[in-house]
């Protein structure tokens, strides 16, 4: 198995001697512990997207991050961090694949002296599991999503991602649905955000020739309203109830708007065929739009007039929803598609303090009903509503404050392991 290695990747001397340099005299174990970070693919997911997020962070303050994924479009990223890549498939849920991949996460650990192993996926945690367990190092998942458990043996297989010694929840609306569902004691729970990049997300270096360009692409004019969805085209991320809604939309008349789906299916076509199919059976082809993936989604979100999230299974954070309120657009989210936490809506708040609009996962009618009376605004109002997100979203989701976030728990999974080595070592004395 060949790896990309860090330019950072060196002797345990040359280790040493960089961390003096760089200040970090005072706790040089912890600054320098190696982390294997397991991940099913690198394509832009949400836990693809929390991966990187995460070993950046890491090899940015003194860590050792080695991350192990299928290859996808985000390894150049991963590789431009200084982080070593280890490419491996280790999204396959096939038994004999996971105890394979659990051999040769444990063989790693070893090598690496890994401190913790850190999973982000269901089949990886499994084989990252028996890998901490055979080496005797911390086990942390995170969990970006709520899993469904249509029966007994899915529930087992989801169960893996509760048995971290630490697990990492990306909203308080997953972590109340990991404690839930299995029971998982809080004091093991963190609550640790995706962050936004507040550079590239910012309404005001968003020139017009790009908001233009984008306009034209769509082919909407100034005064179109514009709603915006943006992610995978999956059926849990509710497009066919967004559907239902822009139908309810035309039968009330409303004029000057069109729906972008903005996004891909990565080969699950089959949704996006009974998309299609509920599309032209509604009437709505002349006010919907399925787009592929936009590289500019700053002009994107400029346009749009409101983004939408209609998921009818627990999102966490959605890094888009985050992303539009950045740039000053208001959302509109069901109860599944984001939590109190993540978009500040009535009656959690006033209703002068409301970022956006909430509504119940699957409900069509609300969802218009909310749209519509979000377009029967004036226009300033509209504006402040998307002030208010922007204003959230710097104080709660910038980069500086989840890295500190990051470091602390990290620190915190450090110690622990100094313990538990520290007591293995008094143990083999003493036998």
């Amino acid at each position: 198995m060949s790896s990309l290695p860090a330019s950072a990747a060196q002797s345990d001397t040359d280790e040493a001697t960089v961390a003096a340099d760089e200040g970090m005299r005072a706790k040089p174990s912890l600054r320098r512990a190696a982390v294997l970070v397991v991940v099913p693919s690198l394509d832009g997911g949400a836990s693809d997207d929390g991966a990187v997020e995460l070993v950046r962070i890491l090899a940015g303050n003194g860590y050792l991050p080695i991350l192990v994924s299928r290859a996808g479009r985000l390894v150049a990223d991963v590789t431009a961090a200084g982080v070593e890549f280890v490419p491996l498939d280790v999204s396959s849920n096939n038994p004999i694949v996971m105890l394979r991949n659990a051999f040769t996460l444990t063989r790693l650990v070893r090598e690496r002296r890994c401190e913790a192993i850190h999973a982000f996926g269901r089949a990886g945690a499994w084989s990252a599991l028996i890998a901490a367990r055979l080496c005797g190092i911390q086990f942390v998942t995170s969990w970006y999503k709520g899993f469904r458990e249509q029966n007994i043996f899915k529930r087992l297989y989801n169960g893996i991602m509760a048995r971290g010694d630490r697990v990492i929840a990306s909203s308080e609306q997953i972590a109340e649905l990991i404690n839930d569902r299995y029971g998982t004691p809080w004091n093991k729970i963190t609550v640790m955000p995706c962050s936004v990049d507040l550079e590239r997300f910012n309404p005001e270096i968003v020139t017009r020739e790009r908001i233009e360009a984008m306009r034209a692409a769509w082919g909407v004019k100034r005064d179109t309203k514009v709603i915006v969805i943006s992610g995978r085209i999956l059926r849990r991320k509710g497009h066919h109830v967004a559907v239902k809604a822009v139908k309810r939309l035309k039968e009330m008349g409303l004029k000057d708007f069109l729906c972008v789906f903005v996004g891909e299916d990565r080969g699950r076509t089959r949704y996006t065929g009974e998309l299609w199919d509920l599309v032209v059976a509604t009437g709505t082809m002349d006010v919907i739009r399925m787009a592929s993936p936009v590289p500019d989604m700053p002009a994107a979100y400029t346009v749009a007039s409101v983004v939408v999230s209609a998921a009818v299974q627990p999102e966490g954070v959605q890094r888009a929803i985050l992303e539009a309120q950045a740039m000053a657009r208001p959302v509109i989210v069901s109860d599944q598609a984001a939590g109190p936490d993540v978009v500040l809506t009535a009656p959690a708040v006033p209703e002068s303090r409301i970022a956006g609009f909430r509504f119940q996962a699957g409900d069509d009618a609300a969802l218009a009903a909310a749209l519509l009376r979000l377009f029967s605004m004036p226009e300033p109002n509209r504006a402040t509503i998307g002030r208010r997100g922007r204003d959230w979203v710097l104080g709660h989701f910038n980069p500086a404050i989840i890295a500190e976030q990051t470091l602390r728990l990290y620190g915190e999974i450090s110690e622990q392991s100094r313990h538990r080595t520290a007591a293995g070592k008094s143990d083999a004395r003493q036998n």
